[in-house]
């Protein structure tokens, strides 16, 4: 099946108001050459700027393009659409996710994750749907602009790689902030599954309904934060799933070079006891699930396997 693939820059703004977002994105088309409903929207967040390393397989996954052809050979599937999305702000080398995380400092390192107003939904919400308004666009230069129908099914999968993980821990944080709203909220125990897009959820609410996954990708911060140590961030979650019938699954995925950092310590520490606290609910309803893998386990650390880690990843 055709897709169409590009790079894109846009703003939350949705004009020529900065900041900028480049996005590399690949969408699975129709025969008749329109964006067709994905399966699975993949959305790949990416970490901090490497360049001039001189090493080849650092210099091609630093690429947004080559980035996302490697995602999609991950899923071997034409209904996925998948996304690479680069923070919109850069302090040297270090990637700065300031409009989805406020708590970042000058070097994009979280004082914390605060879920109130979430900022990191609304923020891929409206990025992604400006992405997609504007591939339509493209596309009506030559065809016919179809009509496309609902898609109730469409999944969410969500990849953090290097600092790009602390993306995915807001998303955490807001996704049990929210069921903890609807339980306050007096309104049942059941969230409402909304599907209010074909391509792509247009509410903050359907888009954190729409996740199944999380996968953390050799993750790792020169402070704490790498990781969710909060306990009540996973039984919120677990009630959420439990509530809703549906299971939610986290993967960790590391390498020596995060993982056995004895500079570090705290990013190993950080990752057993957010696998310790996703385990004991695991145990406890089977709704959410966690699994752990190591990559490059019988190598020394090294920049080159920090990269590698996403040619050899395992995302079943």
């Amino acid at each position: 099946m055709d897709r169409w693939t590009g790079l894109l820059n846009v703003s939350l703004s949705n004009g020529c108001a900065g900041p900028f977002f480049k996005i590399a994105a690949s969408l699975f088309l129709s025969p008749s050459k329109t964006l067709a409903v994905p399966s699975i929207n993949a959305i790949f967040f990416r970490g901090d700027q490497v360049e001039g390393t001189g090493d080849a397989v650092v210099e091609r996954l630093s690429d947004s393009k080559n980035l996302l052809d490697t995602i999609l050979l991950k899923f071997q599937n034409s209904a996925v659409n998948a996304w690479v999305v680069e923070a919109s702000t850069y302090n040297g080398s270090f990637a700065v996710y300031k409009e989805m995380i406020p708590t970042v400092n000058s070097r994009g390192e979280p004082k914390g994750y605060d879920p109130i107003g979430f900022p990191a939904t609304s923020s891929i919400v409206s990025i992604i749907s400006t992405c997609i308004n504007q591939i339509q666009d493209q596309l009506s230069v030559n065809t016919l602009k179809e009509s496309i129908p609902p898609a109730s099914s469409s999944k969410t999968i969500i990849l953090g790689f290097s600092k790009g993980g602390t993306v995915v821990n807001q998303l955490v944080t807001e996704l049990a902030y929210l069921a903890t709203q609807h339980a306050s909220n007096s309104l049942g125990t059941d969230i409402p599954q909304i599907s209010d897009c074909c391509m792509f959820p247009t509410s903050s609410e359907g888009f954190l309904n729409s996740i199944s996954e999380f996968h953390y990708i050799d993750v790792g911060l020169n402070c704490s934060g790498a990781y969710l140590t909060d306990k009540s961030i996973f039984k919120n979650l677990n009630n959420y799933a439990v509530n809703n019938d549906k299971y939610i699954r986290f993967f960790l995925h590391g390498t020596p070079r995060q993982w056995c950092d004895p500079y570090r310590p705290w990013i190993r520490q950080e990752k057993d006891l957010m696998l310790h606290l996703l385990s004991e609910e695991c145990r406890s309803e089977g709704k959410l699930k966690v699994i752990e893998r190591l990559y490059c386990g019988d190598k020394n650390p090294s920049l080159r396997m920090h990269f590698e880690i996403i040619d050899v990843i395992d995302l079943s």
